[in-house]
């Protein structure tokens, strides 16, 4: 299989290579300054560069089995990553940006990242507790995690909107994957769409116009990954929105945050069969 690591431009419609390889990587984040992608590909996490460069390795320390929920803060000084080395399971932690020794701050276990605040002081994440997927949060200081879905389907794919009004996420409650938002206190929980398709991982752009939408075909319950799927641009208040892309991906084209800092462009992974 083949990565195709691209960018999506709104305005022009166009997108743009950034690297190939014939490994599988993962998620692309868009770094915070503008320079640089994250993104993660055999246990580790890589940075890629948008000059043609080869990625370069991120010290993740101890951390040897990264999956494809990580994510950097908005002041860029910090990353977190879903890693299960030392457990077994998915927990996050945290390390510098430029790389180190993760400091755990999920003890619940597994936790998989989503999402980090506005302010940088709390994230947000996939949680699951008795095999129920459910949505948390907790501070960057670790402590408790506060619950804010109570098993009301699956739930999954946390992300803030820039205003840290909403967490928008994806749940099967009403049968099909579609998206819905709910406060940071867990109250007035809306959903978002409607759609004939099943809905993942929801992600706001940075100036608060757009919510972008992975879509699968509706009898797609999970979010596997070698189909055919559509990048669909909606109004955050929600409605049918429109299809920009549609791509051979699914699991580990965009599961995690990945706007440019301006939210006029986002990084994504097509994949293709050598």
């Amino acid at each position: 299989m083949r990565s195709s690591v691209e960018t999506f431009d709104i305005a022009s419609g166009e997108t743009r290579v950034v690297w190939q390889t014939e490994r599988l990587v993962e998620a692309p984040n868009w770094s915070p300054d503008g320079k640089s992608l994250i993104i993660n590909g055999d246990g580790r996490l890589y940075r890629l560069a948008f000059d043609g460069s080869d990625p370069t390795e991120i010290d993740t320390g101890f951390a040897r089995q990264c999956n494809n929920d990580h994510g950097i803060s908005p002041d860029g000084k910090t990353l977190a990553i879903s890693d299960k080395t030392e457990f077994g399971k998915s927990a996050i932690y945290l390390l510098p940006a430029e790389g180190g020794t993760p400091r755990l701050v999920t003890r619940n276990l597994p936790s998989y990242w989503h999402g980090w605040s506005p302010d940088g002081q709390t994230l947000t994440y996939c949680g699951i507790r008795d095999q129920v997927f459910d949505i948390y949060t907790i501070s960057i200081d670790g402590g408790e995690e506060w619950r804010l879905t109570h098993g009301e389907g699956r739930n999954d794919g946390p992300d803030w909107s820039p205003d840290r009004a909403w967490i928008y996420f994806n749940s099967s409650r009403t049968g099909r994957m579609q998206i819905w938002r709910v406060r940071p206190d867990g109250r007035d929980v809306q959903r978002i769409t409607d759609s004939p398709y099943g809905d993942w991982f929801p992600h706001p752009s940075p100036d608060g116009r757009h919510l972008l939408v992975l879509s699968y075909d509706g009898e797609v319950f999970d979010h596997p990954r070698d189909l055919d799927v559509r990048l669909r641009l909606m109004d955050p208040q929600g409605g049918n929105g429109r299809v920009l892309l549609e791509l051979f991906g699914g699991q580990g084209t965009m599961n995690v945050p990945n706007w440019s800092p301006k939210g006029d462009e986002f990084a994504f992974v097509r994949y293709r069969p050598v």
